[in-house]
């Protein structure tokens, strides 16, 4: 209107596709007329205003080879004259290009160049406000969607350990961001006389449990999904009766359809048997597994069973390892987000001192033991943040 114009189109920049799409067209968001227009920058004369930031004046745009006559074409629209102003914010970004056509009564003048100028710089102001604003409600919607992931994640976590009279149990785990890609899980449960599985929910006595920890690769919401899923089968499987090696093979085959080339998950499965102290373990990547000999008051570093799950269809791995757990002896299963914990220096922590705090702890329960491996890793950071999920099962034999 100020510039006795028929119409005004503004373009908004976006600096990743390197395009300019409409934002406001008059004429062209009317019903039968284009929706949105896209116009790559190195194209027409809009795109040409956006790489040089400099208004381009056409007194008759059909003479000028830089026309882009694509969109007259799809309207029906004659352009005659047209006034394209770069729209620069105060630092200097390209927010926009505002595009003035077909002047009434002539052509565009210098006094006009001058006004347009004007408007568009309190529109890219505008423009780059308005950016902010979304931008800043999508950060807010983003970190609520987070914050509902890591509550919901955490609220899948065993809320009691099982209660076994011949082992002391303890679990933990800290995302390094919202949510995780390390989750756990301890299974307790009975046998009634006919075999049938009998899952605790009350938090009594049990005389057999299943363990788990899974560690997806990554961390945030997408490994979160995986090892969510990992959980959820392992309940499945424990409430048939399934055996660790074929609940193993079978979790594996259904990751290796779900996940997407390149993803995996590392994976350590256990069943304690409470009175005869027998555990049987399958390691799916996930190592080391620390076994502390109270008596000999020495540890065994045990490497991974098998490939990680996803990796291959068919699981390649030997019988589980048996073995039976004398009074004292520890079993810690923990993520690399705790061994490879860095500390100012960019040093990697490894598994000694981790073991130090197993030994110093040897004659205290499993939770003191969770904790002072905590405290020990945290120590170890420093102000450092912890870069990688962190995850522990502690098992000791009472």
């Amino acid at each position: 209107d100020l510039l006795g114009a028929d119409r005004a189109t503004v373009f908004e920049y976006d600096h990743v596709l390197e395009e300019l799409q409409t934002t406001v067209a008059h004429g062209v968001n009317e019903e039968g007329g284009v929706k949105t227009i896209r116009i790559p920058t190195s194209v027409g004369l809009a795109g040409e205003c956006a790489r040089t930031r400099k208004i381009i004046n056409v007194p008759d745009a059909y003479s000028d080879t830089r026309f882009n006559q694509a969109v007259d074409k799809e309207t029906g629209y004659r352009t005659k004259s047209i006034l394209a102003i770069p729209m620069m914010d105060h630092d200097g970004e390209l927010m926009g290009v505002a595009q003035v056509l077909n002047k009434k009564g002539g052509v565009f003048l210098e006094a006009d160049e001058e006004l347009a100028a004007a408007l568009a710089s309190h529109a890219a102001v505008a423009l780059k406000r308005g950016r902010l604003i979304a931008e800043s409600i999508e950060k807010q919607r983003l970190a609520r969607d987070l914050e509902l992931a890591r509550q919901i994640q955490q609220s899948s976590f065993p809320k009691r350990m099982p209660k076994l009279t011949g082992f002391d149990l303890a679990a933990w785990a800290e995302p390094a961001e919202e949510a995780g890609g390390d989750a756990y899980d301890l299974v307790g449960f009975t046998r009634d006389g006919a075999g049938k599985i009998l899952v605790s929910k009350s938090g009594g006595v049990v005389k057999e449990a299943m363990l788990l920890m899974a560690d997806a690769t990554g961390h945030g919401v997408g490994p979160a999904l995986s090892v969510t899923q990992v959980r959820s089968m392992l309940r499945m499987a424990v409430r048939l009766g399934v055996e660790v090696q074929a609940m193993c093979r079978q979790i594996n085959r259904q990751v290796c359809e779900d996940l997407p080339p390149g993803r995996f998950v590392t994976a350590w499965l256990a069943w304690l048997d409470d009175a005869s102290g027998v555990v049987v373990s399958l390691s799916a990547g996930q190592a080391p597994i620390l076994r502390y000999d109270a008596v000999k008051d020495e540890f065994e570093e045990r490497d991974a069973d098998t490939v990680p799950l996803g990796v291959l269809e068919d699981l390649p791995s030997d019988e589980p390892v048996r073995f039976e757990m004398k009074r004292g002896d520890v079993l810690a299963v923990i993520s690399d987000g705790i061994f490879e914990s860095v500390n100012a220096a960019g040093e990697i922590m490894g598994s000694g001192r981790v073991k130090d705090a197993i030994r110093r702890l040897r004659d205290g329960n499993a939770e003191e033991i969770v904790k002072a491996i905590r405290e020990t890793a945290k120590e170890y950071r420093g102000e450092q943040p912890a870069l990688d999920d962190q995850t522990m099962i502690v098992v000791k034999r009472r």
